[in-house]
């Protein structure tokens, strides 16, 4: 699955899932925009890069503001002259019950984690049309699609983010540009390591698979889909959950 030739761009890139995509896309051959809030992080994971063969550049950019993912694109069009592949994971909790939860912590976690998805696709269709080819990867979540008590700004995103993903496949698909989602179920990241000993061992009674998902089973998945290898896939969810959620 090369990826030689390709550029791609990938949100949220410091840490966690974000992170181990950008490092398989650098391994398939792709050059590697990396996008996100901490600069120092960004530094380091292009210094990996960098210095394992591939090619990367850092771009600091908070999706939750508008001017600062276009300006972030500008750069990125402007250094490396196209962006074949985006793959759109950025993303955030503000877990809270319906009932209690503020306004501000549910716009938020839609704007970072869903219109940030529309924002950044806005910004590559223009280059993916004029080659006719491109990939457009969005990091859904099972609870996305299966819902989950504590997080209704969370599921309403990501679940949202699997109707934004069709309707850019229909919208885009006569030009051989691909969208697709990957929705990861339980993964060990920075973002469910404070979860308590408990509610893990009582995850992983619910995986078939027996085990917790890692970063890298995700861009694995990520990987595939950015490949001509998926060429006649757009519009689909990807399911990496270990059999949490079957059908």
């Amino acid at each position: 699955m090369s990826l030689s030739g390709r550029v791609a761009l990938v949100t949220g890139a410091s840490q966690g899932i974000g992170r181990a995509c950008a490092l398989r896309l650098a391994e398939s051959g792709a050059a590697v925009a990396v996008a996100a809030r901490n600069q120092e992080k960004l530094n380091e994971l292009v210094r990996q890069i960098n210095a394992s063969g591939g090619k990367a550049s850092a771009f600091p950019m908070d999706v939750a503001d508008e001017d600062q993912i276009k300006a972030a694109f500008k750069a990125a069009l402007g250094q490396f002259g196209k962006i074949d592949i985006l793959v759109n994971n950025a993303g955030i909790i503000r877990d809270q019950l319906a009932m209690r939860m503020k306004r501000a912590d549910w716009d938020s976690v839609l704007n970072t984690n869903l219109t940030s998805a529309y924002l950044c696709i806005q910004q590559v269709i223009g280059s993916m049309l004029k080659q006719r080819w491109g990939r457009i990867i969005n990091i859904t979540s099972i609870f996305g699609q299966m819902g989950q008590a504590g997080q209704a700004n969370y599921a309403s995103s990501k679940a949202g983010l699997i109707g934004l993903t069709m309707a850019i496949a229909r919208e885009l698909a006569s030009r051989d540009i691909t969208c697709n989602a990957v929705a990861p179920g339980f993964i060990e990241t920075a973002m469910t390591a404070a979860f308590s000993d408990e509610l893990k061992q009582n995850a992983v009674k619910l995986i078939p698979l027996g085990r917790v998902g890692t970063p890298e089973d995700v861009a694995n998945a990520v990987a595939f889909l950015a490949s001509e290898e998926a060429s006649y896939i757009t519009g689909h969810v990807l399911n990496v959950n270990g059999g949490m959620l079957m059908g």
